[in-house]
């Protein structure tokens, strides 16, 4: 499947509920209206728009939220959309938190990976951005996913007077664990608009400070446009996704999926497919598979974050846990 520019779109996230025990600061509002159950995709309805995806060429998806192991079903749907056939690559984003109950069952589920939000290791600090206790089950959950032999990954979003002190004690998990820690620019969405990222380049320095031999690799470690560093010290690998110092768009590969069933083609747009209401009014797949394809021509070619002007931009309205972070 290809876009109006030529890209080729196999990257899908989905986002299975809008729900999550934690409300950080860039994020989701401490006080925000719940979709009602019944506005939110069933299983079936999961499976068969994975399966129309997969057949016009998506071949790796990415399960988000909310916090997607607040649907209590997580694990069995993980492990229905990976039978599908053409699906290479399934991977979950946690906060973590309710990790250590649910790992059994989703390493049984055929999952190829978890990526863990993880924004401090200074429980303060992460009392104050998540709002919420529970760092030490965050870090347990962390290495038993090791333990397990899961590929596991640590998201961190850097913020200015939030953690910005903190990220160099970050990046050494990869020393001391065979995980990826990944520095993720903080983008003006929702609640994010509030607060000032840091640059790629200062979090980079720093490390450097402390990490004088740390290098960039030319690798590849996912399906996303993270740029790796490598230290002979660490058993992983620092990972930095800047997408408003250094634009990765004309590579974009992926599409997300709500939890209402609203197809989107960019973060930054308000314009998305219907999935949900065309399904629930009797749409048969091949006609759904056709809408796909033809609406795919609509991706835009860049997200325009950066410039002023108002108008159709979903960052004026929605937050990220609404869309799927």
């Amino acid at each position: 499947m290809q876009d109006g520019y030529g890209r080729k779109i196999d990257y899908m996230r989905i986002s299975i509920t809008d729900r999550c025990d934690l409300r950080c600061c860039y994020c989701m509002p401490t006080e925000l209206k719940q979709i009602k159950s019944g506005a939110v995709l069933t299983d079936e309805e999961f499976l068969r728009i994975c399966r129309i995806s997969v057949s016009l060429g998506i071949e790796n998806i990415k399960i988000t939220g909310g916090e997607p192991l607040m649907r209590a079903d997580c694990a069995e749907l993980i492990k229905k959309i990976k039978k599908i056939e053409g699906i290479r690559n399934i991977t979950l984003t946690t906060n973590g938190i309710h990790l250590i109950e649910h790992l059994q069952a989703l390493k049984a589920s055929g999952l190829n990976g978890i990526n863990i939000s993880l924004d401090t290791l200074d429980s303060d600090t992460y009392k104050e951005i998540t709002g919420r206790n529970g760092l030490e089950k965050v870090i347990e959950g962390l290495e038993e996913c090791v333990k397990a032999g899961i590929k596991t990954k640590v998201n961190c979003v850097p913020i200015r007077g939030k953690n910005d002190k903190e990220l160099v004690e970050l990046a050494s998990l990869a020393k001391h664990f065979p995980v990826d820690i990944r520095f993720i620019e903080l983008m003006p969405i929702g609640c994010g608009k509030e607060y000032t990222p840091i640059p790629s380049a200062e979090i980079l320095g720093k490390i450097r400070e402390k990490y004088p031999n740390f290098i960039s690799i030319d690798e590849k470690r996912g399906f996303g446009p993270a740029v790796y560093y490598e230290e002979g010290t660490f058993q992983g690998k620092v990972g930095f996704i800047t997408p408003m110092s250094h634009k990765f768009c004309e590579r974009c590969n992926r599409i997300r999926l709500t939890s209402q069933g609203i197809l989107k083609y960019c973060l930054c747009y308000e314009e998305g497919i219907d999935l949900k209401d065309l399904i629930r009014n009797g749409t048969s797949d091949e006609e759904l598979k056709a809408v796909i394809r033809e609406n795919m021509q609509k991706k835009p070619f860049e997200h325009t974050f950066a410039k002023k002007e108002r108008g159709s931009l979903r960052k004026e309205r929605a937050n990220m846990s609404e869309i799927g972070g």
